[in-house]
């Protein structure tokens, strides 16, 4: 059985443990680059280079989070028929699930930025997102079952504005919502498709406000499938079938399915568990709905009714027939000439002089797809060439001022005349093999609105050659961090009075700049010392119950805090926001009796109730499979999603179920049914977790919550109240129980307005001599945010029975 990262408990108590990856046994750089180049020989990389120079056609996907992208139709359309791709994005996917780290809200929405441009890196796509940062409105604020909902919250018209900017920037002629505004789906899904029909006008509207001109999208395609699944329960069926998108076949150089294809796109995603293995054969098809058209004829393809190549520019461009013509003959001889890198080298050259006079004096509403062609043909044109350039740095992070040693490396090819150079942002230098810093530079933006992966952010590689350029992304480009940071951990603490601690101990490392004092602003008669590793902060005896925040300062002014995001299949990032420890004080009663947690990384519970003053201890695999060990343990918790990420924990349950007959007290949190949660096997007795969530979920953080019973859990040692419920944040809770065994009891009821009650969020069973209780309330997520009534619930569900 594997153990649990340490990244957490390390990250309160060693200010020199960067909190970012969870380790697990990784591939040396070098290792991981032979791997990289062998899956992307340079004849695959050609062949896919090739494919959008057979099309003009432009096809954006829209999607309220990072995953919501229709990878396996995306790769089918775009390097088989050579469309051109793009997706907007609502959110970042800051209030999703983290499978593979701890981070969580901005942080998980810097992560999941850098997985989603990763994704689109292989399929060529575009991504525009409508939330530009942390604070816009337009952010996974949490699941929501109501569009509307949705809407009102996002800001119906900052949205639309943000949606006609993005469709009037991208142009496409093509927008395919990955969703359905139907009940039972997720309400930002809703909200999104919503927004598609709407932008659809309100783009090509010359009254809507805005700088950019108007563009009209030609077709509005919906899907004509269902969305419903794990999570997601549509209640109406999708609309008719009008289209159906082929997708059987395989890329003849990779010999790749496309849907396989999609999925090594998907696979970025691991926060949330993506990526999943297609059998050989053929990929599904996919059935598509014409709500809105603009152009004449049958529609028996995307393409119906669209200018297909460049020679199909020429009625729009009567005059700048014999260039257009020239360089779609040069294409198609191009394409034809693969794998005949000389052949096509020259070919491509040819196309791209017709294509660039083009440029010179085509009309605006054509210069997109002249300006794509221009693209696509100077990385045919690098490939073929054989222009290889790579370059990295020694350091990951930077501060303002700082330098490190570069390395670049480059292969001119074919081409006598490329030259390589650095783009840099504001405030970088590159001298020799040194990449240096001033002042000016501004931090890395973990947020960028956009990203296309054919012309990546600096700092990037900018190659020139004949008559264009092309930029290439640097190998794990070095991020820049604030220049005035502490390190602290932790950034939240608990003190109970209802014991004798009023000392926190605040460890502060990588101050910046180097030497300053680093002190807290502290509320009236609390004091610190420095002690060593950083600061103690001392509370009088008397502190009142409430929500203290100490904003931390490095000399005399604000500091900053950060969290560095590093994972081997992302570039690194980096998310900053200012650095105050906030601190609960409030008076809970803890029960007596040692406590066992069997965690897997994803929470912080343990902390949180050793912060309390419960006695608790993180089980090893050697306890957990000893009955003499266990026998020491009044109560064990099993924490969020450890039957999946605790390797061998399934095959231990009957050890605790044995462990709970004898007296134990047995606590599990919130799993999915996916978390290797068998109804029959892994509790003492059966226990159901429904499914969709969308069903088994109260999505309102301030629902109202009736009591069933009047029961020890809910009555010591601390009395849970109506208070108890004020102050949660993002939800109540989800994936609460379906069904259970008759030795059950439901302590609980509660729901969204307008809903039928669900009584599964909390239920418990006396067991022989022990207790099972199941919670799905979010109490880990409450706990993180020092909401009371979690910590007194928390304190009540970890009591032995009596």
């Amino acid at each position: 059985m594997r153990e649990p990262s340490v990244a957490i408990a390390a990250r309160l108590t060693d200010p020199e443990i960067v909190p970012d990856a969870a380790r697990y046994a990784m591939s040396t750089p070098d290792q991981t680059r032979l791997n990289e180049t062998r899956m992307r020989p340079r004849v695959l990389d050609l062949w896919w280079a090739l494919r959008p120079l057979t099309s003009v056609v432009r096809l954006m996907n829209s999607g309220a989070h990072p995953d919501d992208e229709t990878t396996a139709l995306l790769a089918a359309v775009a390097l088989r028929d050579g469309i051109s791709l793009s997706y907007a994005c609502s959110t970042r996917g800051e209030g999703g699930q983290n499978d593979i780290g701890t981070e969580n809200g901005p942080a998980l929405g810097a992560l999941r930025t850098r997985e989603m441009e990763r994704a689109c890196d292989l399929l060529n796509m575009r991504l525009y997102w409508l939330g530009t940062s942390p604070d816009d409105t337009i952010t996974d604020f949490r699941f929501s079952k109501s569009g509307d909902e949705t809407m009102e919250i996002w800001d119906r018209d900052h949205l639309l504005h943000r949606f006609v900017e993005i469709i009037r920037i991208d142009r496409p002629d093509i927008l395919l919502p990955t969703f359905l505004d139907v009940p039972g789906q997720h309400g930002h899904h809703r909200a999104m498709t919503q927004a598609a029909i709407e932008v659809m006008q309100a783009a090509a509207d010359p009254e809507f406000s805005s700088n950019l001109p108007v563009w009209q999208i030609s077709k509005l395609y919906l899907p004509a499938w269902s969305g419903a699944g794990q999570a997601y329960d549509d209640d109406l069926p999708p609309p008719e079938t009008t289209l159906t998108v082929d997708g059987a076949g395989k890329d003849p150089v990779s010999g790749w399915s496309y849907a396989r294809i999609g999925q090594m796109s998907r696979a970025a995603h691991r926060t949330q568990g993506m990526g999943r293995w297609v059998p050989a054969g053929p990929g599904p098809d996919w059935p598509l709905h014409l709500a809105q058209t603009h152009v004449s004829g049958p529609d028996t393809a995307l393409t119906s009714g669209l200018p297909q190549t460049l020679a199909d520019l020429v009625e729009l461009a009567p005059d700048l027939r014999e260039d257009l013509l020239a360089a779609h003959g040069y294409i198609t001889e191009t394409v034809s000439a693969f794998p005949n890198f000389t052949h096509m080298a020259a070919t491509a050259q040819t196309a791209l002089r017709h294509v660039q006079r083009v440029l010179d004096d085509c009309p605006p509403e054509i210069e997109h797809r002249l300006s794509d062609k221009e693209t696509q043909l100077s990385h045919v044109l690098r490939l073929a060439l054989g222009i290889e350039a790579s370059a990295h740095t020694d350091a990951t992070w930077l501060r303002p001022g700082d330098s490190t040693p570069l390395t670049v490396e480059f292969d001119p090819g074919d081409a006598a005349d490329a030259t390589l150079t650095l783009d840099l942002p504001v405030g970088w230098q590159h001298e020799d093999d040194e990449l240096t810093t001033t002042r000016a530079a501004n931090v890395t933006d973990p947020y960028r609105t956009e990203y296309d992966p054919a012309n990546p952010p600096a700092p990037c590689l900018s190659l020139t050659f004949g008559t264009t350029s092309v930029a290439l992304p640097m190998r794990e480009p070095p991020v820049m961090l604030p220049d005035r940071v502490a390190f602290m951990a932790p950034d939240s603490a608990l003190v109970n009075l209802n014991t004798d601690q009023r000392a926190l101990t605040i460890a502060i490392g990588d101050v910046s700049p180097a030497g300053n004092k680093v002190t807290f602003d502290l509320p009236e008669n609390w004091k610190s010392d420095v002690c060593e590793g950083g600061v103690r902060v001392t509370l009088p005896k008397d502190t009142a119950p409430g929500l203290y925040t100490l904003p931390l300062f490095v000399g005399p002014y604000p500091a900053m805090t950060e969290r560095r995001i590093a994972y081997e299949h992302i570039d690194p990032t980096a998310f900053a926001n200012p650095a105050a420890l906030r601190v609960r004080v409030l008076d809970v009663a803890v029960p007596e009796g040692k406590v066992g947690y069997i965690g897997s990384g994803h929470d912080g519970v343990a902390h949180w109730l050793s912060a309390m003053g419960a006695d608790v201890t993180d089980l090893t695999d050697d306890q957990i499979n000893s009955e003499r060990a266990l026998a020491e343990f009044d109560t064990i918790v099993i924490g969020i999603f450890a039957l999946r990420f605790r390797d061998g924990l399934v095959s231990e349950m009957p050890r605790l179920h044995t462990w709970v007959r004898d007296g134990g007290t047995l606590l599990t949190l919130y799993h999915r049914p996916c978390d290797n949660w068998d109804p029959d096997a892994v509790p003492p007795e059966r226990l159901e977790i429904g499914q969709p969530s969308l069903r088994w979920r109260v999505t309102d953080a301030q629902a109202e919550v009736t009591q069933l019973q009047y029961h020890p859990i809910l009555q010591t040692p601390n009395e849970i109240t109506a208070d108890d419920w004020e102050g949660w944040v993002k939800e109540r809770g989800l994936y609460f129980a379906k069904s259970w065994d008759a030795a059950f009891v439901p302590l609980l009821s509660m729901s969204d307005p307008e809903e039928e009650p669900l009584k599964g969020a909390l239920v418990t069973a006396e067991i022989g001599k022990g207790r099972h209780t199941h919670c799905s309330l979010i109490l880990h997520h409450q706990m993180a945010n020092l909401v009371p009534g979690a910590f007194r619930l928390m304190a009540n569900l970890i009591a032995p029975r009596t």
